[in-house]
Parts: C-alpha cells; structure tokens; sequence
C-alpha cells in the first residue's frame, strides 16, 4: 500500500539518518536513552528513591510515554508494520515500553515483587543504542558469522569440564567437598575460567596435580574464543570497506567514515 506525504516524511526522519532531521531526531533519542536509564539507575538506591521517589516516578512515566509515542510513530510509517514489529529492535522497542504498562494491571501485592523484575527491563532501552551505531552492526555481524565456530568451542570446553569434574569426583570426593559430579563440574568451570572462588579447593597430590591440568588448559584455551571472533571482525570489516565503491573511478576500499576517495580524491555519494 502506497504511503501518504505524512509518513514518507516521518519516515525519513525516524528510520533515516542522511538527514539533518534525521540525525536531530537520532541525537535527542539517544539522550532521551541515556537519561531514563540513568533514571533507573538511581530509582534503584533506596536513600535517593525514598528523598525523591515521586519525582523519579514522573520522570520515568514521561520517558515512557516519549518512548511509546516514538514506537507507535515507527509502526505507523514503516512501510512494512509488521515486519519492524516482529523484528529485533521492533521487540526491544516494545520491551522497553511494557513493563511500565505491565505493573499497571497487577494490583495484587504478592506480585509487587515480579513487577520490580519486570521493570529492570527498561534496560533494554540501552540495545536501541545499536542501531545508531554503525561499528556496532558490524560487531553483531562478526558474531552472527562466528557462532557455530563458538558453539563448537563451547561444547569442546564443556566436555573437558565434565572429563576433569568427573576425576576430580573420584579422586577428592564428598570429605573434601566435592560431594556430586555436577558440582565438581562447576569447581572445574571456575578453575578453567580462573575465576577462582576457592570455596572448593582439592586436598590430595592427586586432586592438586589435576587442578593444575585444568589451570593450566584454561590458560591455553582462553583466548580462542576471542582469536575466532577477531577473525571474523576483520573478515567484516573488511568486507564493508569493499562495498564503498567510487562513482568516478570505481576504486573500492574505502574507510566507512571517508568522504573523498583516497584514488582520484572525488567525493563519496554513499
């Protein structure tokens, strides 16, 4: 369905950022962000939210309504309602909306607990960050393209968990606290991601000798996951540079943020 001259317009200002409106538009909504979970943050003191509880309560229901009349104005110009709605910032958009209308309705006082969870969602608000940022997008990419490399990894990491909680089970045993398989499990996963908590430590040279191994596979090990996901970041970055093309000589490789192209110094259009 054609869409009338209000929301080619609307829409060049909310979802477009080639625009001095739409960069307007983007610039006070990324404060508007800022400010309400800044709002939230200090809600959660309870010196401040009991000096200034009512006025936190305002600012927070002002910022919800900024944010539910931005997320209607989306749905309204889009030209594909439903697919922004069922989308990921669609959703996040909606999250960042909903728990404040949620704790409206549940007027039971058992339940005033789970309303206190549900309006730490507001957090969500900070993901509509992402969509401002281009580096960010390239970073979500990156990850999408490396999860099963990562998934992999994960799942190798888990079985070395099991293998050395297992033995660790075996050889220490419930005098020494390891008193079932699952959490000799978790002591190794601390031991592995050398977070060391120390509430579990192995007392036997054998138990030792094996806490040792998996220290020192945790070291050898830790920094995959980062060497995959910096690969596939070059990969991406890499690929972005080759999609900046120029219109008068049709070199590529240029940098995202260059506006002359560094072969016959003409001005980038895109």
């Amino acid at each position: 369905m054609a869409q009338s001259p209000l929301q080619i317009k609307l829409h060049s200002v909310i979802f477009g950022t080639g625009t001095k409106a739409g960069k307007r538009f983007d610039v006070a909504l990324i404060y508007a962000i800022v400010l309400s979970v800044l709002a939230m943050m200090l809600e959660s003191i309870g010196a401040i939210e009991r000096a200034y509880g009512p006025w936190l309560y305002g600012v927070e229901w002002a910022f919800t309504a900024i944010f539910t009349v931005e997320y209607l104005l989306r749905i309204y110009c889009s030209p594909n309602p439903w697919r922004y709605i069922r989308s990921f910032y669609g959703l996040v958009d909606l999250l960042a909306i909903l728990p404040s209308y949620l704790g409206l309705f549940v007027a039971d006082m058992n339940y005033l607990l789970m309303i206190r969870l549900l309006r730490v969602l507001r957090i969500f608000r900070v993901l509509k960050l992402v969509r401002y940022l281009s580096e960010a997008n390239i970073l979500m990419r990156a990850m999408m393209m490396s999860r099963r490399k990562i998934l992999v990894f994960f799942s190798s990491v888990l079985v070395l968990a099991t293998i050395f909680g297992s033995l660790m089970f075996v050889v220490e045993g419930p005098e020494h606290g390891f008193t079932s398989i699952p959490k000799s499990i978790y002591w190794t996963i601390v031991t592995i991601t050398t977070v060391g908590y120390g509430d579990i430590t192995p007392q036997t040279s054998l138990g030792q000798l094996i806490a040792a191994a998996a220290m020192l596979t945790g070291y050898s090990i830790i920094a995959v996951p980062t060497g995959i996901l910096t690969a596939e970041l070059t990969t991406e970055m890499q690929r972005e540079r080759s999609l900046r093309r120029c219109s008068e000589c049709s070199s590529a490789g240029h940098d995202s943020d260059a506006l002359y192209c560094k072969q016959c110094g003409s001005t980038l259009t895109d």
